[in-house]
Order: structure tokens, then sequence, then C-alpha cells
């Protein structure tokens, strides 16, 4: 599960019911639901050997051997023939729909990692420079360089500032938890040469300088050469003088909340050289196909993260490597039998393609990568189930929705949820966690796609997890609860059977 929410928002689309219309149609729905019934119920013996084979895949996937799954390394190559070895042999073929790359469709990734960033200010003759640890820079480009540019100051504004007052200029705008990085991002879209946000201490611009430094990767394709700074308040206090920047202050602090701030070209002058070590990093997402019966009536997509981060632990630590058991090996391990089962059972009308998706935790890397260039065309994807984090909540805890409310998948959903005899988690829990999750990548392509689950049933145990474990070395294999996930396991074998026959879900 990636660490925090993407920008954006999302129109949501209606829920539409399925309308039985013939006793013949009915029929068959009756039919193919009770066909469906083998996720109703189980034996406690099987109940038991689904958590056992569930926790074979995630002692496998987390295990150090797989050195924390971190894209572009051999836990990566690894991973991909796991996936592959389980998914073959019960009747999967390759799903990338491409000869050339059986299996695995190419994903081009960059490793990006700031090295430097010098900075000084000009007014007049003077020349003012800023000591190289008080300021944090960011750009996916190898080397921002810029000479003598003109500074502009807009307090708390956002995009609504006009572009030939913004372009070729460097903004400098004031920090405003929560809503930075929306206004950064609107001013950056206004042709600015850099934005400058000014924090409140030093001690934030040390936090920011030390995540810049860190390496962190980024789709090739998709390089954002925008040029970010920040400094503190007390380096702009310093070039300006004093007063001058207590009047600035006040006249945003003024205007905040209003949009009414009319921007103030400074005469201070800002030249920056920015470094970054920049390196293309070969990756994959893995895609399986169990064919069904009928080519021409659409698919259905499980799809969940198997990258990890590789080392996360801190410097020195005795145990510095992240396996990622709950995160996200434990939803790996319960897609992959679930698939398992799906091809075990009678053949179904639509295609099902099993999707592993490659840096999600950088932010949904993979699963744009995949919308980019599907093996389908997106408007054949019926629904899309995503699998993340599920070893949470324990057997008979409620099912997060996540997505509720945005496709037309709610009311067989909330039928399946009601068949099973599990109960639906309020909304607010999973709310926050929408666009942290591989389906955001294809809902905003129009794609049906959901996240159910009991991780986001229990705000206990959701809590327990992301304050300890989470992104953490001791997210590890060993005594994981999986009494929920293979509820989850069960409650998606009902509805996927249900999803993929056209009779049953048009």
């Amino acid at each position: 599960m990636a660490a925090g929410p993407l920008n954006n928002g999302f129109e949501a689309l209606g829920a539409i019911m399925i309308e039985r219309r013939t006793f013949a149609a009915f029929a068959i729905a009756l039919t193919l639901s009770a066909c469906a019934s083998t996720g109703l119920k189980v034996s406690d013996s099987e109940f038991t050997s689904l958590e056992n084979r569930i926790d074979q895949h995630i002692s496998v996937l987390a295990s150090d051997e797989f050195a924390g799954r971190r894209p572009g390394t051999i836990g990566e190559t690894k991973t991909l023939d796991y996936m592959r070895s389980v998914l073959e042999p019960a009747g999967f073929v390759s799903g990338t729909n491409d000869p050339a790359n059986p299996w695995n469709a190419p994903v081009l990734l960059a490793n990006i990692k700031g090295e430097s960033a010098l900075a000084q200010f000009k007014i007049g003759r003077r020349v003012i420079p800023v000591d190289p640890e008080a300021i944090a820079a960011a750009t996916e480009a190898r080397r921002a360089l810029m000479e003598d540019a003109d500074t502009l100051f807009v307090g708390y504004a956002d995009g609504d500032v006009d572009e030939a007052v913004v372009s070729e200029r460097v903004v400098i705008m004031l920090s405003d938890p929560g809503k930075s990085p929306a206004r950064r991002a609107a001013l950056q879209e206004k042709g600015p040469v850099a934005v400058v946000t000014v924090v409140e201490s030093a001690e934030s611009t040390a936090q920011i300088r030390q995540f810049q430094m860190r390496d962190r990767l980024a789709l090739a394709s998709q390089a954002d050469e925008n040029v970010s700074v920040f400094m503190a308040r007390e380096v702009l206090a310093n070039v300006l003088g004093e007063t001058r920047w207590a009047e600035l202050l006040e006249l945003a602090d003024a205007s905040k909340g209003a949009n009414d701030f009319v921007p103030i070209p400074l005469s201070a002058k800002l030249t920056l050289d920015i470094r970054t070590d920049r390196r293309e990093v070969p990756s994959r997402n893995f895609l399986a196909k169990l064919p069904g019966t009928n080519p021409d009536a659409g698919a259905v997509l499980l799809l969940g993260h198997w990258d990890h981060f590789g080392e996360c632990g801190p410097e020195g630590a005795e145990d510095r490597l992240c396996n990622g058991a709950v995160d996200n090996a434990s939803g790996i391990g319960l897609m992959m039998e679930l698939g398992k089962r799906l091809a075990a059972g009678e053949p179904m009308e639509r295609d099902l393609y099993i999707l592993g998706t490659t840096a999600e935790e950088w932010g949904l890397l993979g699963a744009q990568a995949f919308a980019d260039q599907p093996p389908l065309p997106l408007e054949n994807i019926v629904a899309a189930f995503n699998f993340d984090t599920v070893a949470i909540s324990p057997r008979g805890s409620p099912v997060g929705f996540i997505g509720e409310g945005r496709t037309p998948l709610d009311a067989i959903i909330k039928e399946a949820i009601n068949d099973i005899g599990r109960e639906l988690a309020p909304r607010e829990l999973s709310e926050p966690f929408l666009q942290r999750q591989d389906g955001w990548a294809l809902l905003q392509r129009d794609v049906p796609s959901v996240l159910l689950s009991n991780a986001f049933g229990s705000e206990e145990k959701l809590t327990e997890f992301l304050s300890g474990d989470y992104h953490q070395a001791s997210d590890n294999p060993g005594d994981i609860e999986l009494g929920g996930a293979v509820d989850d396991l069960l409650l998606h074998e009902l509805l996927i059977r249900r999803v993929a026959d056209s009779a049953v879900y048009p």
C-alpha cells in the first residue's frame, strides 16, 4: 500500500442495478449463483488449509532470499518466476499478449536521487549565498541551472495566479500544511522556472532534504522536470531584511483564504544549480490469463502489487531488510490461491487476468504503466479487484469497500457480501485510502475498480498495523493473522464467478 495520497479528484459513477426481465434469465442467474456458492461455506479444515497455503506463499515471497522485492533487483526476478511457477500449472497462460515478452510486461523506471543544490540571491550588486544545508530541492532532470531569475512572491495563492505574471519567474509561496502540494502543482502548470516553498523552520527543510537525497523511483516516460525548492522563513528574512519580510507575511496572512492576493515582484534575483543522479531501472509487471469460454464477453482483472522497498530500515540497524510480508506478499498469496481455485472450478465465460504490479510503493507506477499500455482494451475490463495488505483482521471481520459509489459494481458486491454472511464496514474507514492503492490508477481511466478487504474493516487492527510494522523491517513472515484473508478469498470467489458471467452481470 502506497504511503500517501495522490492528487486529483474523480467524479463518481452511478451504481447500476441489474434487472432480470424474464423467467429464463432469472433461472440462469439462480443456477449460476448456486454454482458459485462454493465460495459461501467451506469446512473448518479447508479454511485452515487455505490459511496455510497463503502463509506458505508469504513465507517464500517475504523470505530474505527475495531481498525485499525491490524493483530492478534479483528479488524482482525471483518474485515473477515464483508467480509463474504457481499459476502456470493451474492452467493460466501468459497475459501480456506480447510473444516477445511472455508473462512479464516491461516497465521502464528511473531511479532518482538528489545530489546537490546551490542557491544564491542577488539584490543590486549585493550577492547573498544560501547555506547548502538551508535548502532542499527536487527535480527529476539531471541538472537544473538558472541564473539571476526574477522572483515573485505569491503568499498563499495557487493556480488562480495569472500565467503571464508567473511564467519565466521563480515563484515564492508560503507553506500551508495539507494544501501545499496541490498549490505547488497548480503553480507549476503556469510555467515558472521554479517554485520556492517557504517552510516554517530549518528543521523542516532538513527533513525534506533528507528525503530528496534518498533513492526513489518514477516512470522513465513521465519525468517531472519541474523545479521545487524549499527554504525556511529565516532565509528569506536574511535576504530581504526582517522588516520587508514581515510586511510580506502580514499582507499574505490578511488575504489567506480570500484568493485575492496580488503577486508582488521582489527586488531579489535567484541563481540555482541543482544536480540529480538519474539512472534507468528496467522492471516488469506480471500478467497471467485464464481464458474464458467467450472471448467477446470481456474480462475480469485481479491485481496486487508484488514490490516492496528492499532495504529500508535505519542506517546501522541490525535488520535493515524490509521483507514486506503483510504489504504485500499477503495480497499476492491470496490472489494466487484465488486464481487456482477459480481455474479448478467450472470454466467461466469471461477471461480472467491476474496482474502483479511493480513500483506501487513509489506512486502506483506499475498500475499506471498497465493503464498506459494494456494487453487488452481497457473498456473490455468489466471489473477489477485489487488485493493489498490483506493479512490484518481475524475471521468474521467486516469488509472494507474502497471504491464504493464510484463504479457500477456496488449492487452485485453488496449482494455477495450479504449472501456470504459478512458485514460492510463504515465507509469512513476505507475512503482515505482510495488514492493510495493501485485501483486508483484504473479508476482514473474509467475502469471499474474496487478493493474489498478485512484490512479496512477494523479501525483498531488497521491502526495497529499502520503505526507498527507498516513499511518497517519488522513486517516479516511468521505469526500472521490470515483468517480475514481467507474470508476475503471466499467472498471474491463467489463474486468473481458472478461478475464473470454476462447472464448475471451484463
